[in-house]
């Protein structure tokens, strides 16, 4: 892809619109070929694209190197997800492999069935055709992001982060030589290769060309992806994350849960944001959380309950509840029962992963079934809220909508499905 000759005005200007219209003509093209392609060439490109990933390690390494140099101006929670290391680059790997042994979804009929007319009719799942994917930092997310596209049949538009440019465009290599090898098109997954703003709007603008979006990066990024889309979007828009410590609680399995929930990793959507802990139980679990929150390095802000434990916990503000940190900073609340804690989580959540730790049975199943968040857990960290950990093989998001995909976006999250209806010479009377 140039961004020359065929994307600049008559005076010499990049031209966004053009240079879009020309990946997406593209993309429209690959996405015929890519709806018939067969299963075993679409496990092969991806089998081939975790091997190119692996062989170039050293390569992706160095690249990433430049981008993390040149990151000198994020924040530490954007430098953790722009970092790779070896084990993040064998997990890429490990998830393209996981896509491949995936069932493939397109062609799949379900709910075939006579009418009394004596037609079938069924529905069969099929492609959604072009997905533009718009992220930050995160480099794992142009191979994820590819191999899930690609399985599901769909093409992909992809535009990184200009703070990972170096990185992306390194696995972007891998992709396109792993499509050749497999005789799919290597346009079938495209990656914009400038870092001019401008771009991201035309990709925006472009309902022609682009069947639904998916932006995965900060608050500002994807409410300007909501506010300028011209076509359907899939997202969440912050993650404000709870687990809440029932009065019949466990007390090792809520001491684990919380203390993993929130420092297993901090720049994550999934990470704990805000512990909500009953009365009845909060002066025999909360200190010795403090202790290890506090010999982690973690900031605690908590109500005025919760202050009066320990003089090293800073008042909490109201902000502070709607808060999604991605640092070592905890708001706790002390509150009175499973009711609070739900009401708390409505006021103040985002509506994508909280937690019950309770051996009350009848507490679990009210609050699996009253919070209405994307995910909901039992007795398990919020770090389990991923695609990969729930068998997708990888996600291409997490959306927070309560229309067509909920929850970590597999494979079946980007397909769409259609009506069939098969006669015999059947006519309406």
């Amino acid at each position: 892809m140039s961004t020359t000759a065929n994307n600049l005005d008559e005076a010499g200007d990049f031209d966004a619109t053009a240079y879009i219209a020309n990946l997406g003509r593209a993309a429209r093209v690959a996405a015929v070929e890519m709806a018939r392609a067969t299963t075993q060439a679409k496990n092969a490109a991806l089998i081939q694209i975790a091997t190119n990933i692996e062989g170039a390690k050293a390569d992706i390494l160095a690249a990433n190197a430049r981008d993390v140099a040149n990151a000198s101006g994020l924040e530490d929670a954007l430098v953790d997800r722009l970092t790779l290391n070896e084990h993040r680059i064998a997990t890429m790997a490990e998830g393209l492999r996981a896509i491949s042994e995936l069932p493939d979804p397109i062609g799949e009929t379900t709910d075939l069935c006579f009418r009394p007319s004596g037609v079938q009719v069924g529905q069969m799942r099929v492609p959604i055709g072009v997905i533009g994917i718009i992220y930050e930092s995160r480099p794992n997310v142009t191979a994820d992001a590819a191999g899930l596209c690609l399985k599901s049949g769909n093409t992909a538009i992809l535009r990184g982060g200009s703070e990972s440019l170096h990185s992306n465009s390194a696995i972007a290599e891998c992709i396109s030589n792993g499509l050749n090898h497999a005789g799919l098109p290597a346009v079938a997954v495209q990656m914009l290769d400038v870092s001019d703003r401008r771009a991201v709007g035309a990709l925006l603008a472009a309902h022609q060309w682009v069947d639904v979006i998916v932006p995965r990066g900060g608050k500002s990024l994807i409410e300007r992806v909501i506010n300028e889309a011209r076509m359907p979007v899939i997202k969440h828009l912050e993650g404000v994350c709870h687990v809440f410590i029932d009065e019949m609680a466990d007390r090792k399995k809520a001491f684990d849960v919380a203390l993993n929930s929130k420092t297993q990793r901090y720049g994550t959507c999934n990470t704990m944001e805000t512990l909500l802990i009953a009365r009845a139980i909060s002066d025999q679990v909360l200190p010795e959380l403090i202790q290890a929150y506090s010999d982690l390095g973690v900031e605690l802000r908590g109500c005025a309950e919760t202050c009066a434990l320990d003089k090293r916990i800073k008042r909490a503000v109201e902000q502070d509840w709607f808060e999604e940190y991605l640092a070592p900073i905890l708001a706790i609340r002390i509150v009175d029962d499973i009711d609070q804690a739900m009401e708390h989580i409505r006021h103040y959540g985002s509506q994508h992963t909280d937690c019950i730790v309770t051996e009350d049975l009848g507490a679990a199943r009210r609050f699996l079934a009253e919070v209405d968040s994307s995910s909901v857990m039992l007795n398990a960290s919020t770090r389990f809220a991923d695609g990969f950990e729930y068998g997708l093989g990888a996600e291409v998001g997490i959306s927070t909508d309560k229309i067509h995909a909920r929850g970590p976006v597999g494979l079946k999250g980007l397909t769409s499905q259609k009506w069939i209806v098969i006669g015999d010479g059947h006519i309406r009377t």
